[in-house]
C-alpha cells in the first residue's frame, strides 16, 4: 500500500508563494523605472539637438555679422578715421544686441560647454571683430574680461551666465593678427609707416606672449595652424617696413605729397 502525501504547511505554502509575488512586483517596478528614465534621456536628447540647431543659425549669424564690422574698419583712412571707426564700433554694438543676446539666451543656465563646438566659430568672429576695434581706437588689447563683462548685461542674473573661454579668446586673438597685418599694409601704402610700425610691434608682441602659453595648451592643430600664420603676418608687416624704409624714394604712390606729416613728405623734391 502507497504511503499517503504529507499534508503542506500553511507557513510552508506562504514562504514559497510570496517571494514569487514580490519578485514579480520588484521587475514590474524596474521595467517601468527604466522606461521613464529611457524616456527622459531621449526627451533631453532631442531638446539638445533642436537647442544645437537654433546655437548654430546664431553662430553664423555672428560670424558674418561680425565680418561686416571687420570689412567696415579696414576701409579707414587718416581722412575717415573717426567717422569709420565710429559706424564700427555701432555696428559691433548692433552685433551684440540682436545676435549674441540670442546665442547667451539659448545657452544660459545650461552645461553650454557641451555646445561648444556649434557656437565657438561665431564667438572667435566676434573676439576678432571686438579687439580689431578696440586696437583701431586706443591701440590698445581688449582682454578676456572685458568682453565677458559685455555678455553679463544681457545675460539673466538667475541663471548662469554664458562666458567666453579662454580657448576661444586665444584662437579669435591669432585670427586678429591676420587683419592686423591686412590694415598695416594699408596704412603703408596711405603714408601711415609710424601706425604700421606700431602694429608690427603689437602683433609681434602677441605672438610672443602666446608662445609662452600653446606649448602648455592641450594639442590643438588649430592653434599650431594659427601660430605658423601668425608668424607669417610677422614676417609680411616686418619685410613692408623695411622696404619703405629702404627703397623710399622707389615708392611710387606718395611721390609728391604735400602732407607734411607724411614720412615721404618731400622726396619728390630730392
Amino acid at each position: 500500500m502507497a504511503p499517503k502525501p504529507k499534508p503542506h504547511r500553511l507557513d510552508q505554502v506562504a514562504g514559497t508563494a510570496l517571494p514569487s509575488s514580490a519578485k514579480r512586483a520588484r521587475t514590474m517596478s524596474t521595467e517601468s523605472s527604466f522606461k521613464d528614465a529611457f524616456g527622459k534621456y531621449a526627451e533631453y536628447l532631442n531638446n539638445l539637438n533642436e537647442k544645437r540647431e537654433r546655437v548654430v543659425k546664431a553662430s553664423r549669424d555672428v560670424t558674418m555679422n561680425s565680418k561686416k564690422v571687420i570689412f567696415q574698419v579696414h576701409r579707414m583712412s587718416k581722412d575717415n578715421r573717426e567717422e569709420v571707426l565710429e559706424k564700427a564700433e555701432k555696428d559691433l554694438a548692433a552685433v551684440t544686441d540682436r545676435y549674441m543676446s540670442r546665442m547667451v539666451k539659448e545657452l544660459q543656465g545650461t552645461d553650454f560647454w557641451k555646445l561648444r563646438r556649434a557656437y565657438s566659430p561665431g564667438v572667435q568672429e566676434y573676439v576678432e571683430a571686438a579687439t580689431f576695434c578696440k586696437f583701431c581706437r586706443t591701440g590698445t588689447l581688449l582682454n578676456l574680461d572685458e568682453i565677458n563683462a559685455t555678455l553679463l548685461t544681457l545675460s539673466d542674473p538667475s541663471l548662469e551666465p554664458l562666458q567666453i573661454n579662454i580657448l576661444d579668446y586665444i584662437l579669435g586673438l591669432a585670427d586678429l593678427t591676420g587683419e592686423l597685418m591686412r590694415l598695416a599694409i594699408g596704412r603703408i601704402s596711405d603714408g601711415e609707416l609710424e601706425f604700421a610700425e606700431k602694429i608690427c610691434g603689437f602683433v609681434r608682441e602677441i605672438y610672443r606672449q602666446l608662445n609662452l602659453i600653446v606649448p602648455h595648451m592641450d594639442d590643438s592643430s588649430d592653434m599650431k595652424t594659427k601660430m605658423e600664420t601668425m608668424l607669417q603676418s610677422i614676417l609680411k608687416i616686418e619685410n613692408a617696413c623695411f622696404s619703405v624704409h629702404v627703397r623710399g624714394s622707389e615708392y611710387i604712390p606718395l611721390l609728391g605729397s604735400s602732407d607734411t606729416s607724411s614720412f615721404f613728405w618731400g622726396v619728390s623734391d630730392i
